[in-house]
């Protein structure tokens, strides 16, 4: 292993392929903060390019665009409840809230020193874990990803603030709804599709994410008839350009990264899953383990639920490295368009990768040292001016927001349908917030809905119909076991307080 790890850090250190990491972290992070663009889109439209260089440098390149993406990602998050790509979506939920106190230069501070942490960890286990890991990964059957679907939705409690548990189960059941719209994936029947050819396919992620948040918002804001550039001075220059991060907040990030590092890394290793799940769990999860004071800090500007999905979504990023490279698996949309990039440049991945081309596994998993140093030193310094974004008044701000959602949905489908389904989710979701129903708990189980069907209807073909598949395996029962010993924590605190 010490020989592949010189081999790459050979690799990776060579001028032209600094350069492309510094050059994949920019653009990415550009791409990032752009709403409806992502990654996955960017890294395809590179590949042509990157066919005039060796496979190595091709892949640091598309990497750098990858990680740079989810890292700038976090910052139309912030700034505009807009988040840029899926996985920066739980950022939003208290990144947002904390831009609005005033304090956007300290969440952007907060994000970026997570990103950084999230992605160096996820790089180490990488580093020390990736063939080992790749065989964990395969004993993952259809009833265990069932039942980490289940633990996910616990995380439902941390979005419902008090009173608000009904609505916030109740928006859960509008998110499986959406999910459920299209074609079946086990049969040719059509569900909610109306007879409309452009249901067919479902309901894209983003557009929902859109038309729910960065929309949605604005048109809140319209109807509640804010004055906008008075809304806009209330937050001072000097609270925006902050970015110090004092003891106590510290602190809660020195306990908060490990922890969803771990999770995040985890989720990514697992083909299918992803970044955007693996920040919607590791926010519940720390959502679960923190005290009743910070509980009800989440959703209000919680630096412990800022720092959790910004951790977990980068982690996540470099953990879906280990299926692709390893298996030949890809562990998200963006790698599968990776691993074609792969095959392309005529290298199999496998088992074996790591030692008949040492210069392309290790290469790309030293690299990933490199680009999160030059994210943050790219980042941190310009935190300060991205923030002052919040000082353009609203009445200019509201109709970029307007176009970007417009533009961003559609240059990913060129389907005018798709604006129109997007508008119209995004007044019934205006209608929703002005009665205080919760978003979060809706995309919560649109992201979770599809992939918890799907592998519940798959074990139970596989068992026959039977339900004993919940506890045929070991794995499965143990994380069913830990749902429930979540569930009923949080019902013993309840009664507890109550009397």
């Amino acid at each position: 292993m010490i020989e592949g790890i010189l081999i790459g850090l050979t690799t990776a250190l060579t001028l032209q392929n600094i350069l492309m990491v510094m050059v994949g972290c920019f653009f990415g992070t550009i791409i990032g903060m752009l709403p409806g663009l992502g990654p996955m889109t960017a890294i395809a439209l590179m590949i042509p390019i990157t066919y005039g260089f060796e496979p190595a440098t091709g892949l640091i390149l598309m990497a750098g665009v990858y990680y740079g993406a989810v890292f700038g990602g976090s910052t139309s998050s912030i700034l505009l409840n807009a988040p840029g790509v899926p996985g920066t979506v739980a950022t939003s939920f208290d990144g947002y809230p904390m831009a609005q106190q005033g304090k956007a230069g300290k969440a952007l501070a907060i994000a970026a020193w997570s990103s950084f942490a999230g992605g160096t960890l996820s790089a180490i286990y990488l580093l020390f874990m990736a063939p080992s890991l790749s065989k964990v990964s395969l004993s993952f059957r259809s009833p265990d990803y069932f039942a980490l679907m289940i633990l996910g939705l616990t995380a439902i409690a941390a979005f419902s603030s008090k009173g608000q548990f009904l609505k916030a189960m109740m928006m859960v059941v509008l998110g499986l709804m959406l999910a459920s719209v299209g074609q079946d994936s086990l049969s040719d029947i059509t569900r909610y599709t109306f007879n409309n050819m452009n249901l067919t396919d479902g309901i894209s992620f983003v557009l929902v994410v859109m038309a729910t948040f960065a929309m949605s918002e604005a048109l809140t804001i319209i109807l509640k008839r804010n004055d906008p550039t008075s809304a806009a001075k209330q937050v001072s220059l000097t609270e925006l350009g902050s970015i110090k991060i004092n003891k106590e907040e510290r602190t809660k990030m020195y306990k908060t990264i490990p922890r969803s590092s771990v999770i995040g890394f985890l989720i990514g290793v697992l083909p299918g899953a992803g970044a955007t799940i693996a920040s919607f769990l590791a926010y519940g999860m720390e959502r679960n383990v923190v005290s009743d004071e910070e509980k009800e800090k989440f959703g209000k500007g919680s630096v412990n639920g800022l720092s959790a999905p910004e951790t977990a979504n980068n982690a996540a990023c470099s953990g879906s490295f280990v299926p692709m490279l390893t298996l030949g698996i890809p562990g998200s949309g963006t790698t599968a368009v990776m691993l074609g990039a792969l095959l392309g440049f005529g290298v199999q991945p496998g088992p074996r990768l790591y030692m008949t081309n040492p210069e392309i596994f290790w290469s790309i998993i030293m690299s990933m040292y490199i680009g999160m140093v030059i994210l943050l030193i790219l980042n941190l310094p310009l935190i300060p001016y991205i923030a002052r974004i919040l000082a353009v008044p609203k009445n200019y701000l509201i109709p970029l927001i307007l176009f970007f959602s417009v533009t961003g949905i559609y240059v990913m489908s060129f389907n005018n349908f798709d604006i129109y389904l997007m508008i119209g989710i995004a007044v019934v979701a205006t209608f929703l917030r002005l009665y205080d129903f919760p978003m979060p708990p809706l995309i919560l189980a649109f992201v979770l809905g599809g992939l918890m069907e799907e592998n519940l209807r798959r074990s139970l073909l596989l068992s026959n119909g039977s339900w004993e598949f919940l506890w045929d395996r070991t794995l499965t029962a143990c994380i069913l076991a830990t749902t429930i010993l979540i569930v009923v924590w949080h019902i013993y605190k309840t009664l507890k307080r109550k009397n």
